[in-house]
Order: structure tokens, then C-alpha cells, then sequence
């Protein structure tokens, strides 16, 4: 298999682009009604696939894209987390979504620092940002404990222009202030 890009180790966590291995827990998340509220709705399996194919992809067109989450205790899929700047996007993002069975663990937060600090120290990102509907609250909570701040509101590229959204962000010199405390 074609190595795609690094991998990132956390105190608890490992990052890294996606890997077959990784597509029936992909899967699964993306057919979750929970999981998918804010992610653009759920997607049976073939729709889940075409998007995982499309992280894949970024990945071997722009030299980025959503890390695969690896809980290091139990080696599972946890979710993705990672860069994204897709066509006609409002900026720069930093996304992230994982299982359910994952959230209230601080695993966001850890995984969007280490990704962070990659897309400004290895990419040059000068300005971050995190696309987040206005009633996902735990998603807001993330973006504060990073460091964000609302920016204003943006509407999503087809297909999935459901609506505004905020966006929250910061750029790169906060982002490393940030990282001193």
C-alpha cells in the first residue's frame, strides 16, 4: 500500500491518513443518526464509501487530509479528525467527528491540537478554521478549548448547503500562543 502521509502519535491516540482496515468502522459511523447530525445526515454504505475513497484521495491530490482516529488502548477506528480545504470551502478547517462511544473523552481536543500543530508547522496554514452548526453546542465547546473564537457564518458548496453554519477559527500566530500555556 502507498503510504499517504505521517503518522502522529498522541498521549493517547494515533493519527493517520485512512486505511482499508479502517472502512466497516468508517461506515458504521457514517450510518449513525447521532453522529451525522451536524456531518451532513447519514449515508448508507455506498455513500460511505465514495466519501471514504474522497479522504483517501485528498490525501494523494492535496498532500492532506482527515486523519484516521486509532484509539492506541484497543487499536479501534474512533473517528477523523484533520485538514480539510475542499473547493468553493470557506478556508482552511480543521474538522473532526467521532463515534459516539468516543465523545466525552477529550479525544477531540487531542486530536485536533496534534493536527493543528502539523497543518501550521508542516503545511503553512496561516489561519485555522472549524465549520460548526449553530445547535451543536459540544462541537463549540471543542472550538473554545482550542482557542477559537466565531468568525461570522458561511453557507456550505453544494451538496451540502443545508444551511449557514459559524465559523470559528483563529490564525496560525494565536494558534502557537496558544500552544505555549
Amino acid at each position: 500500500m502507498i503510504e499517504l502521509g505521517p503518522t502522529i502519535r498522541t498521549e493517547r491516540l494515533i493519527l493517520r491518513p485512512p486505511s482499508r482496515v479502517d472502512f466497516d468502522a468508517w461506515a458504521a459511523f457514517i450510518a449513525d443518526e447521532q453522529t451525522m447530525r451536524f456531518l451532513g445526515g447519514v449515508q448508507p454504505r455506498f455513500g460511505a464509501w465514495r466519501n471514504f475513497l474522497g479522504g483517501a484521495g485528498s490525501w494523494a491530490v492535496q498532500g492532506f487530509g482527515m486523519f484516521s482516529v486509532i484509539e492506541t488502548a484497543s487499536g479501534r477506528w474512533i473517528g477523523r479528525v484533520g485538514p480539510i480545504h475542499y473547493d468553493g470551502w470557506p478556508g482552511t478547517e480543521i474538522g473532526w467527528g467521532l463515534a459516539r462511544d468516543a465523545w466525552g473523552r477529550g479525544y477531540a481536543v487531542e486530536a485536533v491540537i496534534a493536527s493543528t500543530n502539523w497543518a501550521v508547522d508542516r503545511l503553512g496554514w496561516s489561519e485555522i478554521i472549524h465549520c460548526i452548526d449553530a445547535d451543536n453546542l459540544a462541537s463549540q465547546k471543542v472550538a473554545e478549548r482550542l482557542g477559537s473564537r466565531r468568525l461570522g457564518k458561511a453557507v456550505l458548496p453544494p451538496p451540502i448547503e443545508h444551511g449557514e453554519v459559524d465559523v470559528w477559527g483563529q490564525t496560525s500566530t494565536e494558534w502557537r500562543g496558544m500552544r505555549g500555556r
